[in-house]
């Protein structure tokens, strides 16, 4: 993957942090010209009370009293009218600057630019696309629809109303755009996933020598990444490095982001050590970044060098530890985030149910299931079936059942889980029923729900069932069999004795049997003594993997059934020819302190 050369200098660009600018007029002296203008009685007057009213509307702790000035002014002018619609439209009570206006307007007060950038501003807020229209009438009518500002809040205001057709024709006839006016439609876009119209926006702006900002980048970035655009995301690197785009909190935390999901944690490494200013995200980004690739070590150093973790930081090293299969970590670092009063969320809880699935950890995932049901977690349908999941592997199957038919909403992983669970559990009677419940319901099964279903058949000995489940795949629901399906079609005809049915099936698979496939047809083979078979069973197991202890000892097994022991003997001396070492046998056991 080629990087531009440009990068690997670090940037020249990246911004101080951002401190607020203390106003030159404090809100104590307003109230004090305030005050005087009261004594002198001129608090009536527009002219003189307009400063006050300004401050006061922009204010969220005086905006009543701004209301009390606005009313004691006898005939309020334009600009006292902008102060408090302004101060409105930035409020809680956005609907409060549509009224206003309206009330302006009968009294038969025209607006000006900045009246309808406040309204514009106001009706995004609250969603109100009849006023949003009739704003935007009335600006037109009064000429404002050609000023550039109004035309960049007007883009803004569509794209919060879900109108982008009306944002991009208000674009289209803007005579002057500047970065403003292109990135609002380009926002408008990505907020509707529109990735693809995101990047060619950003051609369009570099064909007419439209010169890029921070935000322009950030969106162009996150769009290539999520249509896996990665030259284009090198292309926009360069071009921040070449055009001295300000690298600011957001745009270095999407750089982390798209290096991290490509797995080039250096290059993120870079990004992040060079920002002046960092936030929890960008933290989280590194962290997610490293436990993709599998650096555990560099993730939770990071961890334990955060200022402070929420939620995210914890999740993403839980999901790190259970990525490189160290259940074991997981769970023990979701006890410490418990410890640590950080609440989880359904994807922390559906990863370390996970995790005590792989471990097999009853206690464990008990407690993360009362953890759930007393702590408020919302449990959706990822909880549900990772609860599925955990119970049916820990071979608690009522448990199982009760959590599927509590789940107020399920997917087909929810049904094949609680099939497949039943199956491997020896309650294949209630996997085929389940089975058809789901078909009653409508919900099409996948190929997975069709593992299930095969193996509870091949439990109880269903063997026309079975092959009538495996033939409806292709000829019902246009699932073509996978090699695990073959592979469960001839356990079911091996556990009934059918080796020879078995064999012709195998050999008229459409594609080339695996090892498991003849390994399963071996082991057949030898319990029920078909020497014949076995033989040429064997022979091709060889041929297939011929460095597999395993296939050595299965066919030297088979033979010692029959007290063919000078064939033992044969495959002994072929497994110290070709230096085959036999498997030592091993057990585990959980020990509970």
């Amino acid at each position: 993957m080629k990087i531009p050369i440009s990068f690997c200098r670090p940037f020249s660009t990246f911004s101080n942090s951002q401190r607020p600018i203390s106003k030159s007029t404090s809100l104590n002296s307003i109230k004090e010209l305030h005050a005087q203008l009261v004594r002198a009685q001129m608090h009536i007057d527009p002219s003189s009370i307009s400063e006050v009213i300004k401050h006061y509307a922009l204010s969220p702790q005086s905006l009543p009293k701004a209301h009390l000035v606005f009313n004691q002014i006898q005939r309020p002018t334009l600009l006292v009218w902008n102060h408090m619609i302004h101060g409105l439209s930035k409020s809680d009570r956005p609907n409060d600057a549509i009224y206003f206006y309206n009330t302006m307007y009968y009294k038969g007060i025209q607006g000006n630019h900045l009246t309808f950038i406040f309204l514009f501003k106001s009706c995004a807020r609250v969603s109100d696309v009849r006023q949003g229209q009739m704003v935007h009438l009335h600006s037109m009518k009064l000429g404002f629809g050609s000023y550039l500002f109004v035309s960049n809040a007007l883009i803004h205001t569509y794209v919060c109303f879900g109108e982008l057709a009306m944002a991009q024709k208000v674009f289209d006839g803007m005579l002057e755009r500047d970065v403003v006016s292109w990135n609002s439609i380009i926002c408008g876009y990505y907020q509707f996933n529109r990735f693809k119209k995101v990047l060619d926006l950003f051609r369009e702006m570099q064909a007419i020598n439209v010169r890029a900002d921070s935000l322009t980048m950030m969106k162009a970035i996150s769009a290539s990444c999520f249509l896996s655009e990665w030259e284009m995301g090198d292309y926009l690197v360069k071009y921040i490095d070449e055009h001295g785009v300000v690298v600011d909190l957001y745009l270095g935390n999407t750089l982390i982001d798209m290096y991290g999901r490509r797995g080039m944690i250096d290059f993120a490494g870079r990004v992040f050590y060079q920002m002046k200013e960092k936030n929890i995200v960008s933290w989280n980004a590194m962290i997610m970044g490293y436990a993709k690739v599998g650096n555990l070590v560099a993730a939770k150093k990071l961890f334990n060098q955060m200022p402070s973790r929420d939620v995210i930081s914890w999740t993403s090293m839980i999901i790190g530890y259970s990525l490189a299969k160290q259940h074991a970590e997981a769970v023990k670092l979701f006890q410490e985030m418990i410890a640590s009063m950080v609440k989880p969320d359904e994807i922390t809880v559906a990863t370390v149910l996970s995790a005590c699935a792989h471990l097999g950890s009853l206690d464990a995932g008990e407690a993360v299931h009362d953890y759930i049901r007393n702590h408020d977690i919302k449990s959706d349908v990822f909880v549900g079936n990772s609860l599925i999941d955990m119970y049916c592997k820990c071979g608690v199957v009522e448990k199982a059942l009760q959590v599927f038919n509590d789940m107020k909403t399920k997917d087909s992983v929810s049904w094949t889980s609680i099939i497949s669970g039943l199956a491997v559990n020896g309650f294949s009677v209630s996997a085929l029923n389940v089975f058809d419940q789901m078909l009653k319901e409508g919900i099409c099964p996948t190929h997975g729900t069709f593992v299930g279903v095969l193996v509870a058949c091949a439990h109880v000995g269903l063997v026309d069932k079975g092959v009538e489940h495996f033939k409806s795949m292709e000829n019902t629901y246009r699932l073509a069999p996978e090699m695990k399906h073959y592979g469960c079609v001839v356990d079911l005809m091996c556990r009934s004795g059918y080796l020879d049915m078995a064999y012709n099936f195998i050999k008229k698979m459409p594609m080339v049997p695996d090892v498991v496939i003849w390994r399963i047809l071996l082991s057949a083979c030898k319990l029920h003594g078909n020497l014949v078979l076995a033989e040429i069973v064997s022979k091709k197991l060889l041929e297939l993997d011929p460095s597999n202890n395993g296939n050595y000892v299965l066919s030297s097994s088979t033979y010692a059934g029959s007290d063919r022991w000078d064939d033992v003997i044969k495959i002994r001396e072929l497994m110290e020819v070709t230096n085959i070492q036999k498997p030592y046998a091993y057990s585990s056991i959980e020990v509970r302190i």
